[in-house]
Parts: C-alpha cells; structure tokens; sequence
C-alpha cells in the first residue's frame, strides 16, 4: 500500500499520489545529522561493509541488540531533543502549530512573488515556484498526516490534526485565488513551447494546470462557491461511508454439527453453550469458516450475511456517486472517471473498460479450468448443483490440500525467513541491483515515536547519502496494522535563494532536517525521508527473532518498491519526485518487487534458518507459489468485476436515472454480464466496497500494474533466469527507464522504454488494450 500524500492541489491542492529523489545526485554528507560535506561512504572497506551488513540482521532480529547499538553510538543520551525526524520545530507537540503558521508565512511570499509577476524572467520562474509552494505545504501535511495516525502519543496526534487542518484550509484559500490560475496560464503560453523550460518544468506545469482546471477556478464566484461546497460534501459522505461499512446482522447463530471442518480452537472461542456457537459476520472468522465448513447451506447462509449492507449505508453511496458526478460536471467533463483519469495513463473510462476486456479474455480460460475442477470435486461429494459463490474459497482449498506441509517442524519455511536476514536480503539485492544498500544508524533524542522504530541511511556507492529510511515494522496495541509505505519528504533541488551564507543554511531552509550536496558545484538536495510501517508479531521471547510467512516477505518486498522508488526516482521538482506519479504507474515498482521475493537467486541472497544456517529448500517456496496460484483465474476474475464496477459507478449513470439511480441494479447489471459465477439475489455487497471512495475511477490499476510487472519481469529480467533477477545490466536498464523519472517522463515513455516497445509510447486505447492481453500471470 501506498499513503497518498500532498501536492499543490485540492484538486489544485489537494491530496494526491506523489513522492521523490534527485537525478544522477554525485555526493553526500558524512551523516544526517551532520552538515553537508565530502563524503567518505565510498570509500568504506569491504570489513566496514561486512559489519554494517551484520549489523542490518542483528538489529531487526534483536530489540537488545538494537538498545545497544542505539546507545553505543549516542555520546549523550541526557542531551534535548532533536526534534522528530530531525526536524528543528517538532521538539515538543506544540511545535506543530507553529510549523504550520511559519510555513504559512513563507508560503504566502512565494503567492505573492507570483502574483506579482511581470517580466519574462519572472515568468520563467513560476513553475519553481509553485513547486516549492507545494514542497513547503507537502513537508507539513505529509509529516502531519503520518503523525495523526501513526504516533502513540495523544498529544501528538491532536497537535498534528490542527496543524493539518490549519494549512488545509489556507490551501482552500489559494483554491479561490483564481491569479495563481491566471499566471500560470500566462507562464505556460510565454515559455511552455520557447524551449526556456526543461522537460521537468513543463511537466509540473501542466500537472498543475490541469488540477486548477479540476478545482473549477475560472468559473464564476457562485458556481466555485458551489465546486467547494459539493467538495466537502463529497468528503464527508466518504468518510461516512467508510466508517459504516458494517453487515446489517453482525453474528449468526449455528449448532456445532452445521460448522463440520472448521477448527476447533476458533469454535471454542465462539461457544455459547456446549453446542451452540455464535460466529460473527466480518473479519478472519467468516473467511476462515468459508473455506472450511463442509455443510454448504451453511456456507451459503455466511455468505449472503457477510454481503448485505443496510440501506443507509448504499444510499450513503448512491449520493457520494451523485455528488462526484455534480463536481465533474461542474469541472466541465462527462463524468468523474473522465476527470480522474485525465492525467492518468488511461486518459479515459473507454480506454480502462479496453484493457479490463483484453485481460477478462485472457483469464477466461483459466476460471473456466478452475470451475471446471472444482464442479468435479463438488459431484464427488455428492453435490450435483453447479459452483456457486461461498462454494469457490471452500474448493479452492480443497484443491490445495495436496500442497500443504503435512508436519510443523523446525524446519518449517519461516524458520529461514527472520527479519533481520529479509532486511539483509533486500539491501543485497538493491546493491546488486542499482549500487546502494541500508546502514543502520543511531537516532537521536526524539527522533523517532517508538522504541521500536529503526533508522537506516541508504548509501550510494558513488553517490553517498541518498535517504533516510524509518522502518517501524512491529504490531503494537493501537497501531494501524495495514502495511504502508510513506513519503515524509520529498528530495528535491534546493536553490541558492532559499539559502544564505554559512555551512549550515540548507538545513534551516530544510527545517533542520537533512541534506546532501553535490560535490562540484555545492548544490544542496533535501534528502527523501521515508516511513515503513508494517505489523509483524514481535518475537515469543528474547532468543528466537521474528520469523516471517511467506506472504509477510512478500508484503515487505512489495513495500520495499515503493520506497525504492522514493529513492531512486530523482527529479529537480517534488511535484514529479518518485512515487508522485499517476495512480496506475504507482504499483508498478511494488507490484515487480514479488516476483523478486519468490526468485530462487535472490533468496539465495539471504533465506537461511535462523538457527542452522542451513539453505532455505526451493521446494517449499514452489509449493507456496503452487498454492498461491490455484484459483488465481476467479480471484483475477473478481478484480475485474470490482474495476467494472468502479467504472459503472463513477460514470454518468448516477445522474442519467433521473434520481432513481440504484446501486444494487447497477451491481447486478455488471456481474450478470461479466461474472462467471452468479451473485446471489437480496445482497448489496456495493455497501463494503470502501475502494470506490479512494480510487473514484482508478481501482483497475492495480491490475494493470500487475500485467505491465510480469512484462518487465519476463523481459528485462529473463523471468529470473541465468541470475537475471540479479544482474546490474538488468537492474540499471529498469532504473534508468522507470524508477529515476518519478512522475516527470510519460508513463508510457517509460514502459516502452524499458520494454523495447516504440509503438507504447504514446498510450491510447490501443495500448491500453494491448496491456490487458498480456494478462496476469503470477
């Protein structure tokens, strides 16, 4: 998962996808905490890198190991605060407060610098402008979004909440200040085709350009007035919506004998008497007694309960729909879709149902060959009726019986996966790869939110000091346990007017935070500063370190291309810094990273028993990659659904009704035309769809970010073959086509560039569609 954070915008300034680094950066400072200055990182010995690496395990797999590592390298621990991430203004609570408002100041100088902007050299000028008015909010909001939900301390989250809300109703403010529009209309028709700007700046201006244009700025007064009005009533229905997404029946009631195959230890848990048991309707137990329970009436009856909404609840959806629709027609376009994937490589709700039919014709025979095995298990227990939903999640476990450990030994697989030895694996792989590995590092008084989190610095081998990565990956009481990855801070060029004289002045222009400088000619890069947070069980006792499932290392390796690309996508302007690219070329980097997690050299790389040392057998790994993909074709198959949907909702059918638009219908119009397995009457399953109110039109992207990864990974890494998996020339063709642009190269400049595939580059529905017949095949 990636956090959305800021840009400039809402839309114009509003929250959005996008993070960063600089391009072809050649040096660094000496620490973080340190001033800018030569580096000595490549020149460490192969002893120092030994240690380092050593050192990476031994503090994930240790929580004493990393107390005194910590300590060991702090000189003083009575010492003050530094300030939370370092930063100078984050010392205390009450310093969020105040970070907003001097960010505020700062902000309006730049407003005011553009706006009074007169000569062509000012002009010229607007595009860095606006991105630091963005870099400067972003480093505010993006810090205190993460803090809000993220901190344990009360204080923090309720000091972070008003800092957010103070600097996001300034951004209403500058959402009504239709000059900013104005200006850099006139920037772009004075240098947009002059050859004056790089292709970074023209990038960043028509991506806010095209926000303004979505904010509705140039209409009159009253309808802006209205735009701002249907926006917040748009967010509230949201959240709303998301905060009841709850069965209309939250427990069933069952004898014992009706619940035949499930565990006995869950059923205990859920006893009402010696032969009654109350099971409720969301979460693991449902899911788990669906794909157990041999009766399948009373699979059925789980089924349908888990799926029925209230009608409060799909009516909150019917007029989120309707609203979005108002707010697109306000903006001047069809629908929301229309808006929405206007800077995305889809361009177009045609182009997106394209793609989501290719792929549905290039899955078709694999759900046909599961369903047809399936109904064969289904008659041999007696059963002559065809599959029906609560039966696919039953059968498909049955058809994995044959791959399942039969005995839980010592040796079982994540024995060779503890997390300090995945942690290990990663830096090898990256530093194979694309030349830069993970060093722990000491934090400083306040730094951090938890004992638990640690600091590493990502090294360059040339380039030095490149990030700083926070990795928080331990469930804790009160911590929101969805894997993320988050962007604090974006890198990005510092200019010599944001600075003044003396050693230390990109770090005050920076917020005390750090910097890296390039050698030659002293210019200063803020330094991308990133947050992992994951939920791993913390280990039973002292001498046995956290030991990962399979799915967790993937799960960690998918985060780990978020970051990857945080760090290697270096832009001059954060705007279009690393991950700030559109939402279905986000996942791309993730999506490629779990083919990596499952190649047999890289885990060479890493996957040892904690204990023995001894090699982690593939065969364990090829039985959980068997397992994993039996019945991948329906649950393929229900990703597309869900994305047709997305696109049914956020067309223009919620207005074309004439008020009388019914979800349900619409939910039942898609999956009797597309589904190959029939949803049964009297549920309305559209009430749990919580996506619809992130990705408004987007939600297909993950699977076209699936089928465009599993292109790379055949292509440019020979699907892991003769050690392609890790091999510079590999890794250095896919860094320089994709991950160094961020967001500032076209989506589909960077997929034909990786691929070799000229006819790519300009997208369209074509290529949409051609994209969709490469199919998901993990």
């Amino acid at each position: 998962m990636i956090n959305l954070p800021c840009r400039l915008s809402t839309p114009s300034l509003r929250n959005a996808l996008h993070f960063y680094t600089p391009r072809g950066l050649l040096a660094a400072a000496a620490t973080a905490t340190a001033g800018p200055k030569q580096s000595r990182f490549s020149s460490t010995t192969s002893h120092e890198r030994s240690l380092e690496d050593t050192t990476l395990r031994q503090i994930f797999d240790s929580h004493n190991d990393w107390l005194q590592f910590s300590q060991h390298h702090i000189s003083d621990l009575a010492r003050p605060s530094r300030g939370l991430f370092q930063n100078q203004y984050l010392i205390e609570p009450s310093g969020f407060l105040k970070y907003a408002q001097v960010t505020q100041k700062k902000c309006q100088k730049i407003v005011d610098d553009v706006l009074s902007a007169a000569s062509t050299e000012a002009y010229a000028a607007i595009p860095r402008q606006l991105d630091l008015l963005s870099d400067s909010l972003c480093r505010v909001l993006d810090i205190a979004d993460f803090v809000r939900c993220t901190h344990p301390d009360a204080q923090y989250q309720e000091a972070a909440i008003q800092a957010y809300a103070f600097l996001f109703d300034y951004m209403n403010v500058l959402n009504t200040t239709p000059g900013l529009n104005a200006q850099l209309r006139k920037a772009i028709s004075t240098h947009g085709a002059s050859g004056s700007w790089n292709e970074e700046e023209k990038m960043v201006a028509q991506i806010l350009l095209r926000d303004f244009s979505n904010s509705a700025i140039e209409l009159p007064a009253e309808k802006r007035r209205r735009f701002v009005e249907l926006s917040n009533q748009m967010k509230a229905l949201g959240n709303e919506f998301l905060d009841s997404m709850t069965p209309t029946t939250s427990y069933l009631d069952f004898d014992i004998r009706q619940l035949k195959g499930m565990d006995p230890l869950i059923l205990a848990r859920y006893s009402e008497g010696r032969k009654r048991i109350r099971l409720p309707t969301v979460g693991d137990v449902p899911y788990t007694a669906l794909g157990t329970v041999e009766d399948e009436a009373t699979r059925r009856e789980i089924y349908i309960a888990g799926r029925q909404s209230s009608r409060k609840q799909t009516k909150l959806l019917e007029r989120l729909m309707v609203t979005r629709v108002e707010i697109a027609n306000l903006s001047g376009h069809e629908s929301y879709a229309h808006m929405n994937l206007s800077d995305k490589l889809a361009k177009s709700p045609e182009a997106v149902v394209s793609f989501l039919t290719a792929l549905s014709a290039d899955n078709a025979p694999r759900v046909m060959q599961e369903l047809v095995r399936m109904k064969q298990m289904k008659a041999a227990d007696g059963i002559s009726t065809g599959i029906e939903q609560w039966d696919l999640i039953y059968y498909r476990n049955r058809l994995n019986v044959d791959l399942k450990p039969k005995s839980r030994n010592p040796d079982f697989m994540p024995a060779y996966f503890s997390l300090g030895t995945v942690m290990q694996g990663l830096s090898r792989l990256f530093n194979r790869l694309y030349g830069i590995r993970f060093v722990p590092r000491s934090t400083s008084p306040g730094e951090t939110w938890h004992s638990d989190v640690r600091r590493l610095d990502v090294l360059h081998e040339t380039d030095g000091h490149v990030a700083v990565l926070y990795c928080d990956l331990f469930a804790r009481a009160g911590k929101n346990p969805n894997p993320t990855h988050f962007t604090l801070r974006c890198s990005r060029l510092i200019s010599p007017s944001e600075t003044g004289e003396g050693p230390d002045s990109p770090q005050d222009a920076n917020d005390g935070m750090a910097v890296s400088s390039f050698i030659n000619n002293h210019q200063y890069y803020q330094l991308p500063v990133l947050a992992l947070i994951c939920d791993f069980p913390h280990p039973p006792h002292s001498s046995v370190p956290a030991l990962l499932g399979f799915q967790d290392v993937k799960t960690l390796f998918h985060e780990m291309g978020h970051a990857i690309h945080s760090i290697l996508g270096r832009t001059s302007l954060q705007v279009v810094a690393g991950t700030r690219c559109p939402t279905d070329f986000a996942e791309l980097p993730s999506v490629l990273m779990e083919y990596f997690a499952s190649d047999p050299s890289v885990l060479a790389l890493f996957a040892r028993h904690w204990e023995t040392g001894a090699s982690l057998p593939y065969e364990m790994v090829k039985n959980s990659l068997l397992m994993h993909g039996r019945g991948q074709g329906l649950q393929t198959e229900t990703q597309i659904l869900f994305s047709l949907l997305d696109q049914a909702y956020h067309s223009s059918l919620p207005v074309d009704m004439n008020g009388g638009f019914d979800s349900t219908k619409a939910f039942f119009d898609v999956y009797d035309k597309y589904s190959s397995v029939r949803e049964p009457r009297g549920t309305n399953a559209q009430g749990f769809f919580g996506h619809l109110v992130e990705y408004g039109g987007t939600y297909y992207s993950y699977l076209f970010d699936r089928a465009i990864a599993g292109k790379v990974w055949k292509e440019v890494f020979s699907g892991g073959k003769d050690g392609r998996a890790v091999d510079r020339e590999a890794g250095e063709r896919y860094k320089e086509e994709v991950l160094k642009w961020g967001g500032g190269r076209s989506g589909w400049a960077c997929v034909s560039g990786v691929l070799g595939e000229e006819r790519l580059k300009d997208g369209g529905e074509a290529a949409m569609e051609e994209v969709g017949k490469w199919g998901v095949h993990d």
